[in-house]
Formats: structure tokens, sequence, C-alpha cells
């Protein structure tokens, strides 16, 4: 029967059931894209070249495989960044990184690049930069470091005000030094076990865990994978780059406590003390220094001058050759999907750079919208809430180095692609690896719940930060 979906109950009778409506979204969503990319396909075809000019410089090729080349890479490119910011493919078993490989290989497919070109795009310094980090916060994991810190700050904290300016600081002061998803990753069970030592309500503490990762994580290149990118294109030195971005992180850090408390106070202004439980314990001493050690040794590389990927690296070399922790335990601390997702994405923008925004066109589209740092800061916060941070900044990267003072630009667009990670649950991978982890573990944390404290945290800090920049 048209419109209905037999199923078999039993092998003496069958019942109609009608479609979900879960099942009917699904089945609308590619038709939906099918004729989204039909019609943009014909209006493209078969519109005057005059009508077009922003689209088709006159440097580009005038003919129609010129035109079926830059239609490829506008298609192409909104597909893969539907399937970004939606999180799948519509209709598609199909996550995110999957979505940017395939992206990136129909790139290649259609002749918008060569394989060359494609390899060519690829930032393997951020990748090396990203992989060595990774390596190096999942020893520090694994060996019980974090589990240490947390056990300190909890022997000293009488006071749940305390306990959580003291787990906003550790997670921002951190997330400044390491990747900020790795910290979330590390934090959150610990978060969690503290809390309920103390019997106090987790979610508090864990908006706090996840708000401060994405402010502390503002300060340094070596912070976030955005910044990565940031740091190895505008080739702004290290102590430079912290600089300039730590007292926004700062001011960060403090507006997530302040705001937090004012949220929640029946949890912060009171009188009670916190339950005498000890702390997280049994960390592995010896390798904890080790990892310590190694870590202290890479950051101090950075603040030295040493390149970024180079410090991370040998880093990473050292934490490998160890004695006691398999090399297979490390792999698994790494993710490896984050990296898969970078290589397609810096892929895809590549394509979308090179057939369509020529240097005339990013010139003046850079001099008209982007040139002051809040016009600047309000697309980058908007357009991170909408694709998610990364590829925000892969889309920005023409328009920043084409402007009078790239490294202001950088530095604005490190900023508001970071703070703007703390407006709603889904704004950044941080927020949801603390929610996930959460969830796990029994304790749910709401969209409004988040909303109610990360939007008027995250305009107050990216005001600061235009204030500040």
């Amino acid at each position: 029967m048209p419109g209905k979906v037999s199923v078999r109950l039993e092998p003496s009778r069958e019942a109609e059931v009608a479609p979900s409506p879960e099942l009917r979204r699904r089945s609308i969503w590619p038709v939906l894209l099918a004729l989204l990319v039909g019609v943009a396909a014909l209006s493209l075809l078969f519109a005057r070249p005059q009508s077009l000019g922003f689209l088709w410089p006159a440097a580009m090729p005038a003919g129609l495989s010129g035109r079926i080349t830059a239609l490829a890479a506008i298609v192409i490119f909104a597909a893969t960044y539907l399937a970004v910011a939606i999180g799948r493919l519509p209709g598609f078993s199909v996550d995110r990184p999957a979505a940017a490989f395939i992206g990136a290989s129909l790139m290649v497919g259609f002749g918008v690049l060569t394989l060359r070109e494609a390899y060519q795009a690829i930032d393997f310094d951020t990748l090396a930069l990203l992989l060595g980090v990774m390596i190096v916060v999942g020893s520090l994991r694994l060996s019980g470091f974090f589990r240490l810190l947390a056990g300190w700050i909890v022997r000293r904290a009488r006071h749940p005000l305390i306990l959580l300016s003291g787990l906003v600081c550790l997670s921002g002061f951190l997330s400044a030094l390491l990747v900020n998803d790795g910290i979330c990753l590390a934090l959150t069970p610990l978060v969690l076990e503290v809390a309920r030592r103390a019997r106090r309500r987790p979610v508090p503490y864990l908006l706090g865990l996840a708000m401060a990762s994405n402010a502390g994580s503002v300060a340094t290149i070596t912070g976030n994978p955005q910044n990565m990118m940031i740091g190895s294109w505008s080739q702004i030195p290290y102590a430079a780059f912290a600089g300039a971005l730590a007292p926004v992180a700062a001011v960060g850090l403090l507006l997530t406590i302040v705001l937090l408390v004012l949220a929640y106070p029946s949890e912060f202004c009171t009188r009670d003390l916190l339950a005498d439980e000890p702390g997280p314990g049994n960390p592995d001493g010896a390798s904890a220094t080790r990892s310590a050690v190694i870590a202290l040794g890479m950051v101090v590389a950075f603040f030295l001058g040493v390149a970024p990927a180079r410090a991370a690296v040998c880093a990473a070399a050292l934490v490998l050759l160890s004695r006691k922790v398999a090399s297979q335990k490390i792999y698994l601390e790494v993710d490896w999907t984050l990296l898969l997702l970078f290589v397609g994405l810096f892929i895809v923008a590549a394509g979308l750079e090179r057939s369509v925004l020529t240097p005339k066109i990013v010139a003046a589209l850079a001099g008209v919208y982007l040139s002051s740092v809040p016009a600047l800061t309000a697309v980058t916060a908007a357009l991170s809430n909408l694709v998610s941070n990364v590829p925000a900044v892969l889309v920005l990267k023409p328009f920043v180095a084409s402007l009078p003072d790239p490294r202001s630009g950088w530095l604005t667009v490190a900023a508001a692609s970071t703070l703007a990670g703390n407006l709603t649950l889904v704004g950044s991978v941080a927020n949801l690896i603390v929610v996930q982890r959460a969830r796990e573990r029994g304790v749910s944390i709401g969209f409004w719940e988040y909303f109610r404290v990360g939007a008027p945290l995250t305009v107050a800090a990216l005001a600061a930060a235009v204030l500040l920049l």
C-alpha cells in the first residue's frame, strides 16, 4: 500500500504500520538536498556570465568547462559543510570525518584540484602538532597525572565556591597549554567523582569544566585545533600569541566563575562546607612524574621559540619510548578521526579557494566586511556556531590573509572562534565530550541549562576580546 511499511509480526499475519516521523524526516532530507543542488546547478550553468561576474571573473576560464569546475567546487563545498554543520550527511550513515574525506575525494575526482594540489593543501605542521600533543596528553591521563592534580585541589577546597574556582582554573590552565578536547576527556570523570565525594550537584562543576576549557584554550597556539592552524598560517611566535590572548582567556575564566555563581546561588552562596572525603587518588607516581617532565619540557620549548610541531613530535617520541606503558594504549588516546576530518577539510577549502575565491574577490570582501575587529569577531562567532570553529577558520583563511593587518585579524579569529564555542551545548567538541562522558555515568546536561549560562558568557567574553584586541 502506498505510504505504508509492511512489517511481519507473526508467521500467520501482517500488520501495516505508518512510517514514523523520524523515517519521514530522513526520507525528506535527500530530496531537499537534491532539489537545492539541482536549482543551484541550473542557475549557475545557464545564467549570463556578466550577471555572475563576482563568481566567474575575467581571470577564470569563460567556457563551460570552467563553469562546471567552479560549480562542482561550490556544490561539493556546500554539501560537505552541510554535513559538518549538522553532524551527518542527510540520508546516509556518514559522520563529519567521513563527509570531509568524501568531499576531499570529490574535489580531486571532479578535477577541481589535482592530486598534487590536494597534497599541498594539507597543513602537515598542524597535523604533526595535534598528533604530538594528543600523545603527550594521553600519556598524562594514563599515568594518573590529572587525578593527582584533582586530588590536590579537593584536599584544599573546603567550600563549593573554592572548589569551582579551583576546577575552572585547572581546566583553563591545562587547556591553554594542551589540547582542550583531551583535557575534557581526562577531567570529566574526575569532576564527577569529586562532586560525588563532596555530595554536591555535579552539573554546575561540569559546566565550569567545559566552559573554562573553551575560554582557557584561547590563550595559546596549542590550546585547541583551530589555534594550531592559525599559528601555522600566521607564523606568530608562540610567546607573542600567548601574550596577546592570555588576558582574553583570563577574563573568560573569571566570567565563567561569576556567571556560574549567579546561575546557581543555592550551590555556591552557602555556608555549607564540603564533605570531608578523600580526593581521587592511586596515580602511578613514577609514570606521572615522567609524563609531566616531558610535557613541561615541550611547553618550555614552545615558549623558547622551537617550532611547535617539532617540539610536539619530539615530546611524543619520548612518551612512546617507555618500558611500562605499551604503545598500543597510547594509540587509543589519539583521536584519529579528528586528524581525518582535518585532512578532508584542508582539501575541500582549498578547492573552493582555487576555483571561486580569486584574490580580487577575497580582497574586496575582506576590505568591506572584515576590516574592523568588531565586524570580524561577529562574523567569526556566527560562522563558528553555524558550521563549527575549525571549518569556519578554514573558510576565513584567505580573507584574513588579505587584510591590511593580518596579525590582528588572526588573533581576532582565534579568540572569536574559540569563545563562540561556549554559546550552546553543541558549540564545541569539548562541550560534547563533557556531555557524553557525563551521560555515560548517569548525569544529564540539558541544552537550555547550558545555554542560560553559555549565552551571556559568550557575549560578555566576545565583548571583552574586542576591547582587549
